[in-house]
């Protein structure tokens, strides 16, 4: 997931580069929820291994 936030990310950039700024502004937002996701997804796997793991 955090390949395709990275992808949409450099989208963005090459968009923003040409003048898209359409283009530019929805890969921003599309990369930003990616991101907001796997840092989610994330943070509840590493809650979720350090509870399995125990004293």
């Amino acid at each position: 997931m955090l390949r395709w936030a990275v992808i949409f990310f450099v989208i963005a950039l090459i968009a923003a580069l040409f003048g898209f700024t359409g283009i530019s502004a929805g890969a921003t937002e599309i990369a930003k929820i990616l991101f907001f996701i796997f840092l989610a997804v994330f943070v509840i796997s590493l809650i979720v291994g350090l509870m399995r793991r125990g004293p």
